[in-house]
Formats: structure tokens, sequence, C-alpha cells
């Protein structure tokens, strides 16, 4: 079985910062693009950023200049670097990940790691 495990989120004042972290476990041959997805109440998830297994990344316009993400293939972890926090990015943040087990691909979700930012 393979789990992403998210870890990192809390509660920060406007302009702080938090970094979180997505782990991936189990039996693992590959993982090509992992993704941070952001859902507030009441919204549809959205993508946040997005990393390839080479390194090259796409972020929503939202939060270019302010998040970075990051990966340690070795570690099979992720990152999100989020600073000059606003009171709109409050939201559950989650981990995707597509995962090859053997021949087979799988998208996978972390269960989430809420994030509040306190004006």
């Amino acid at each position: 079985q393979v789990q992403l495990v998210e870890s990192g989120g809390g509660l920060v004042q406007a302009g702080g910062s938090l970094r979180l972290s997505c782990a991936a476990s189990g039996h693992i041959f590959s993982i090509s693009a992992m993704r941070w997805y952001c859902q507030a109440p009441g919204n549809q998830r959205e993508l946040v950023a997005a990393i390839t297994s080479g390194g090259s990344t796409n972020y929503a316009d939202s939060v270019k200049g302010r998040f970075t993400i990051s990966r340690d293939n070795a570690k099979k972890t992720a990152y999100l670097q989020m600073n000059s926090l606003k009171p709109e990015d409050t939201a559950v943040y989650f981990c995707n990940a597509d995962i090859r087990r053997g021949p087979f691909d799988y998208n996978v979700w972390g269960q989430g790691t809420q994030v509040t930012v306190s004006s």
C-alpha cells in the first residue's frame, strides 16, 4: 500500500511562514509529478504548485513569488515553503503524486493538513 503523509500545517499570523512536507511510503518504484492542492471551505480543490521528477515547477498565479515547491527524490518527499502568508491562504492543503508500482501508475492523495492564517 502506498501512502502520502503531509505535515507542517498550523496557525500562523499574516506575513508569516510555514513549511509543509509530504512523505511517500510503501512499495514504490518511482514518483513522477508531485503536487500541492488547497481547498478552502465551500470551495473546490485548487492546484497550488507542481514539480516534476526532474525539478520543473509551476505555480498558481496567487502564490507566485511567495511559495516554493521542492522535492528530495531520495527521501520520496515533497515540500512547500510558504512565505508572506495571507488570510486567504487559509485552507486544507493536500499532497498528490503520480506513483509507479510495478507496471502500474497510481494517482495518490494525502489526508491533508490544515493551514490557518490569522489577520
